[in-house]
């Protein structure tokens, strides 16, 4: 018993080591002034390798999950980290935005995808009983990695030795970290469930009892719902992300200051990872959902409005804490949800399905950031943009069911 246990955490390390490293991304603003001092890029160029990105790497998760529930976690694990590190590397080498265009929204994305695809199947398989909150902890490093990577990045490492040793540097570490996860990411064995755990049914985070295929999952309607509000509620999350620290200078927020706020916002964004996903345990899923896209939505009408009046802008950070929280709390929630309402035999490539609205969003978010900078010269356009479609996504949230079981199987026990 006492080595199962110790298998299950050794599990959650796994999971945070990885997406550690992976979640470093989410630092990318630390590279915006730089990259647009040397190129004379605009912002919409440099927003255009975050929206890549983030589009490649839902594309790739779909892939990268599938063939992790064939060919187990270890094998796509090391893939993933490889492909990363290799593309943050040769990111050192950039001349041209199609270079950058290539290493970073393609090759690290892919590699984002396959590495994400592995912990989340994982942690499903090995929680059952606390779903919410293993996927919550081992996601939580996506969201924390810029808090030690941005600060580290953008405080350090880019002043000290400029933008192409960070890159350099950040993908010799990410190399590591994630070869040490995929070591540490296998599946339990078939059948398994916690000593003395046994299912119950009428919790409101109760996993179903069968194992929707993809082609059963596309039919139900709550995954339509549940991706409309994915998709809005995440662009939201990745406008702010993919802008921070120059939205954050541009309110007068002196740089080492602006940096600073990667690490609120990171911190924020694991909250929400991991707490999130405990409430969701016992709220149940959608319920927590709801609740933080409303507040998502409410916190973009008030972002604009913060800034670098004080000698630290502590409302800024308030607010840029909520709404990275809501934004993680999506991401974590989600991937529980995915396991909860379709089983977890096929999780890994029935997420992916999921997982390709945030992928969407990574088309709709930066893109809203950058273009309302090029064309009014501020990010309060933007900022309300986002707070109307995580309005649009709420409806879609509310709409959103737990999906029965397909007739056929009904039929197919009642007579068993």
């Amino acid at each position: 018993m006492e080595e199962r246990m110790m298998n299950r955490w050794w599990r959650i390390a796994g999971g945070l080591s990885m997406n550690l490293a992976l979640g470093a991304v989410y630092a990318w603003s630390i590279f915006v002034a730089p990259l647009e001092k040397e190129f004379g890029w605009k912002r919409a160029d440099t927003s255009m390798v975050f929206t890549i990105l983030v589009f490649v790497f839902g594309l790739t998760f779909i892939l990268a999950g599938r063939l992790q529930d064939k060919l187990g976690p270890f094998k796509i694990s090391v893939i993933g980290a490889v492909a990363n590190a290799l593309g943050f590397f040769m990111c050192a080498y950039t001349t041209t935005q199609t270079w950058m265009f290539f290493w970073l929204g393609v090759v690290a994305a892919t590699g984002q995808g396959f590495g994400y695809a592995t912990p989340i199947p994982v942690m499903a398989k090995w929680f059952p009983d606390r779903r919410g909150l293993a996927v919550g902890l081992a996601v939580a490093g996506y969201g924390g990695g810029s808090a030690i990577f941005g600060p580290l990045g953008g405080n350090w490492l880019i002043p000290t030795y400029g933008w192409r040793t960070t890159f350099t540097v950040f993908g010799i570490i990410f190399f590591v970290m994630g070869i040490v996860a995929a070591f540490l990411l296998k599946n339990p064995p078939p059948g398994y469930r916690p000593a003395g755990w046994t299912p119950a049914p009428a919790a409101k985070a109760a996993g179903t009892t069968y194992d929707f295929t993809p082609g059963e999952v596309v039919k139900t309607t709550s995954f339509y719902w549940m991706w409309i509000a994915y998709a809005l509620g995440t662009s939201a999350g990745l406008m702010v992300i993919s802008q921070l620290v120059p939205f954050a200078r541009s309110k007068g927020v002196p740089l080492a200051l602006a940096t600073t706020a990667i690490f609120i916002g990171a911190v924020g964004n694991a909250s929400g990872r991991i707490l999130s996903g405990w409430m969701s345990d016992a709220l149940g899923r959608l319920n927590v959902l709801r609740l933080m896209i409303a507040i998502a939505a409410v916190s973009m009408f008030i972002l604009p409005h913060t800034g670098g009046v004080a000698a630290v802008p502590v409302f800024l950070y308030l607010m840029v804490f909520v709404a990275y929280w809501c934004y993680g709390t999506q991401l974590s929630v989600n991937a529980s949800t995915a396991s909860d309402f379709w089983g977890t035999k096929n999780a890994g490539v029935n997420y992916g399905l999921l997982f390709t609205a945030w992928g969407v969003a990574g088309i709709i978010g930066p893109r809203i950031g950058g273009r309302m900078f090029d064309l009014y010269g501020n990010y309060t356009y933007a900022f309300y943009t986002a707070g109307a479609i995580c309005a649009v996504a709420l409806v879609a949230e509310l709409m959103a069911k737990r999906p029965a079981i397909p007739q056929v199987q009904q039929e197919a026990r009642a007579k068993a």
